[in-house]
């Protein structure tokens, strides 16, 4: 039965956002009070938080479905729908998320850290927000956009100060048991350990962790045996530990050569080069392995190797090897760059930017792109021809029905918003005026009209003229 999990591919929506309401407030002697629809609720974000508490992704690897829930809609008499509650998955320090593709989307280090991975859609407005002194009545509201939809990568790297690595058997298991209060398990044959073991070691003021990978063979940078799956927890390590066999029974193996062998599949892994190493020699306690120890101590510690002969079995040479551990995790520690305070880049858009393109695919089709007509479309009910106007005047505004011109549209071709995928298209009829400034003032109600005074008029133009001049956008949540 599986117990540890260090990769996983996980399904993740978030929650939609709840429709605007249409709304006219009603009371006794008094049938038409006005537009009072509320908005529609945020939906719920689906979060990704470290936990110290989380060791594994084994969860997920059984639940990899996960979805935030989504915001209720506006109801009438300007109450505004309740936004979704978001879903916060707790992952093990040291996980990285990535896309499909493999690239990096966060890195989660530190407990606390969090990484929205599906945004919830925004609410639609009611037609409370969205009257104005043109638009007094209007009798559409504005639909909740949906939430993300995101296929992402969970693998874990393990966050420790020291890794013991070497071949299957080499007495990993067993130095980390001694070394520390870990019990992985430990027997006499090779892959006993499958997955990596942490244990906590204190050296006089120092205290360190020491990581357990499961043993190596030539090839493991290719995937052979277990290596490939667990060389990433190395990767955060500051200092690496050859641990190598004095008592091997095989044959064609000896400390050296494993330790060669070792070291080219950590190169072929790549960015581990920088890191302090040290040699551990195991299993002195053996007679054979003592002799063969006191043979290859001169030859590894002229290459530049500190070597230390230890018994794990026999609790021999333990005290200063975790001294020596300490000293390299100290130094290590020191050198460290110091976290800086998040700092928030800001980049403004330019002032001659549309924020949209439109391009010409085919013989009478051009796709229009952008954030804002793409979320305008989702954002209309198609089904009310005053939402479709208020549509087609955003989009007048926006500038572009004046780039279809430029981009040499005509009368009757097809227009495509949105990506090929999922698209709205129709046929294009230019206009010199779009929906409310054809048609005056749509979604007026006339039985509000009454006899104004003159300076009220002067001043409903003024307002007018202000409000053709206004973006809509200015009224949407974030």
């Amino acid at each position: 039965m599986t117990t540890f999990v260090d990769r996983v591919e996980l399904h993740v929506a978030a929650g939609n956002g709840g429709h605007g309401c249409a709304s006219v407030h009603r009371e006794k002697f008094k049938p038409l009070g006005g537009p009072d629809g509320g908005n529609g609720g945020r939906g719920g974000d689906v979060i990704l938080t470290v936990d110290q508490s989380v060791t594994t992704l084994l969860e997920y690897h059984h639940s990899p479905h996960r979805k935030a829930t989504n915001g209720k809609p506006g109801e009438g008499g300007n109450r505004s729908g309740k936004d979704g509650e978001d879903l916060v998955l707790p992952v093990p320090d040291g996980t990285v998320v990535l896309d499909k593709a493999g690239n990096v989307l966060a890195d989660l280090v530190g407990h606390g850290t969090s990484y929205v991975a599906a945004q919830g859609g925004r609410g639609g407005l009611g037609n409370a927000a969205l009257a104005s002194a043109r638009r007094k009545a209007p009798g559409f509201a504005l639909l909740g956009e949906p939430g993300d939809l995101q296929d992402i990568v969970l693998e874990l790297k393990t966050v420790a100060d020291v890794a013991l690595v070497g071949y299957p058997s080499a007495g990993k298991s067993s130095l980390i048991s001694v070394l520390s209060a870990a019990k992985p398990k430990i027997a006499d044959y090779p892959f006993t350990t499958l997955v990596p073991n942490l244990g906590v070691v204190t050296a006089g003021s120092t205290v360190y962790t020491v990581a357990d990978v499961p043993g190596l063979i030539p090839g493991a940078s290719q995937g052979k045996g277990l290596g490939l799956e667990f060389l990433r927890h190395v990767e955060r390590c500051s200092v690496l530990v050859h641990v190598l066999d004095t008592a091997t029974l095989e044959s064609d193996r000896d400390p050296v050569s494993d330790l060669d062998i070792i070291e080219e599949e950590l190169r072929q892994y790549g960015g581990l080069g920088d890191r302090p190493r040290i040699v551990v020699l195991n299993k002195i306690d053996v007679p054979d392995g003592k002799d063969l120890a006191d043979m290859v101590r001169p030859d590894l510690e002229a290459r530049g190797y500190r070597v230390f002969e230890v018994s794990a079995v026999a609790h021999m040479g333990l005290k200063e090897l975790s001294y020596a551990l300490a000293e390299l995790v100290a130094r290590a520690r020191v050198a460290r760059p110091k976290e800086e305070a998040t700092r928030i880049v800001i980049r403004p858009k330019a002032v001659d930017e549309a924020g949209f393109t439109v391009t010409r695919e085919d013989e009478g089709l051009f796709r229009v792109r952008g954030e804002k007509p793409e979320r305008w479309v989702r954002q209309t009910d198609f089904n009310n021809d005053e939402a479709v106007g208020y549509l087609a005047d955003r989009l007048n505004r926006l500038g572009v029905e004046e780039q279809l011109l430029k981009a040499g549209a005509r009368n009757g071709d097809g227009v495509a918003i949105g990506p090929e995928d999922n698209a709205v298209v129709f046929d294009w009829e230019p206009s010199v005026m779009a929906g409310a400034e054809m048609l005056g003032r749509r979604g007026e109600d006339h039985r509000f009209e009454a006899p104004r005074p003159a300076a009220q008029r002067r001043r409903d133009r003024q307002a007018e003229r202000d409000d053709s001049e206004r973006e809509y956008d200015d009224f949407e949540p974030f």
